[in-house]
């Protein structure tokens, strides 16, 4: 068993990477567990707001030099095809997980990071230390475990965490495509049951990501028969979706997709990014806050190893308060779009409003972003 770890980062996305890279700049020894090898495309919208560019800079990272696009526009569509634009009050950029993860991946080795390709099956925690048992019958030892796992996990399921009893009712689909699309533009195009982004990333390809519920979908006998009979009703998606060439031979997809509450904290795991929470891709800001909640938790970690917080249960509680101060109004309001915007009758209603006083949709935007990070 090693045991010569300081944290163990479950779970190698964004979250994990970010927590691995600042906790390595500290020169703790740091452990990252995660299943696939990089690179690798994942279901994701790969629009990140500008909030987070301190804190990549502060890890040396620029997303800008592996290719990122800048956006400070945004448009919506409803289903009846009303559409209504605005720039969007901070701004952002687009980039894959595919580039982006790959990039973290490689500063985190650089930095001194072990990372280790192999899935956990089991993390026990007695007399105050974890140890992490993996599929290759590997064990490891730390003081801290972060959970950073993703949407849904077999270490959700083991540790019988709330959302895992509910239903996970969404599927989501992405593909890159070339083909024309305004540069500095994310869009957002919904469907009956669904809604799609629509946005530029690197090397000139546009990312199409939609989710649905699986209700709506399995009506239908495959992705192509779904999308000519229900997903190019919205006109704009149609004339983006004809108009282009797929990049890959098949879309991506992924199903179970829970937007129920989780706890920031299981068994005391300090969990980080969708591992913690999500917010409606709707809010089209996944990806921000799961690169935050890395820097809320590495943090903390770095002052309870250095005695500035006492113990475990003051570093549990300080997460938790900070998690639901950041995220709680985030994940609220993200939930209250999407479902305003799953009545027809309501989202044509708000569409007209908002034509009218153009001035409410940034405010209602600023509401799932926030500020520039503060280091």
């Amino acid at each position: 068993m090693n045991t010569n770890l300081d944290i163990i980062i479950i779970g190698g996305g964004l979250a994990g990477l970010c927590n691995a890279i600042h906790l390595s700049k500290f020169g703790k020894k740091v452990l990252l567990i995660e299943k696939n090898s990089y690179p690798k495309h994942k279901v994701c919208g790969e629009y990140i707001s500008n909030e987070v560019l301190p804190y990549l800079k502060y890890l040396d990272v620029n997303p800008f030099e592996f290719g990122a696009v800048k956006i400070d526009e945004f448009q919506l569509s409803t289903t009846k095809n009303k559409v209504i634009a605005a720039k969007l009050p901070l701004g952002g950029f687009g980039i894959s997980r595919y580039t982006l993860d790959l990039e973290l991946y490689k500063k985190a080795k650089e930095n001194g990071v072990t990372i280790l390709q192999d899935t956990v099956v089991d993390v026990i925690f007695k007399d105050d230390f974890f140890t992490v048992e993996t599929k290759e019958n590997n064990q490891f030892q730390a003081k801290i475990a972060i959970g950073s796992f993703g949407k849904r996990s077999v270490l959700d399921v083991k540790m019988n965490r709330d959302f895992i009893q509910q239903k996970s009712p969404y599927l989501g689909v992405k593909i890159h495509v070339k083909g024309n699309f305004q540069q500095n533009l994310v869009a957002l195009h919904n469907f009956k049951g669904g809604y799609c982004g629509v946005s530029k990333v690197e090397n000139n390809a546009i990312n199409l990501c939609y989710i649905t519920s699986f209700s709506a979908f399995k009506k239908y006998k495959n992705i192509p028969d779904f999308q000519e009979q229900v997903v190019f009703k919205n006109k704009f998606l149609k004339e983006i979706f004809k108009n282009s060439k797929p990049n890959w031979e098949q879309p991506l997809s992924i199903s179970q997709i829970s937007f129920a509450t989780k706890k920031p904290v299981e068994n005391h795991i300090l969990m980080s990014g969708d591992a913690a929470g999500m917010i409606h891709p709707l809010c089209g800001n996944g990806m921000s806050m799961a690169i935050q909640s890395a820097q809320m938790a590495s943090k903390l970690i770095l002052n309870y190893l250095n005695g500035t917080v006492k113990d475990r249960k003051t570093l549990e509680k300080q997460y938790i308060r900070q998690w639901n101060k950041k995220f709680s109004l985030r994940l609220k309001a993200g939930h209250f779009i999407a479902m305003l915007f799953r009545k027809d009758k309501i989202a044509s209603f708000l569409l007209q409003v908002l034509k009218k006083l153009p001035f409410l949709l940034p405010k209602i935007i600023k509401q799932t972003h926030g500020k520039p990070m503060k280091i």
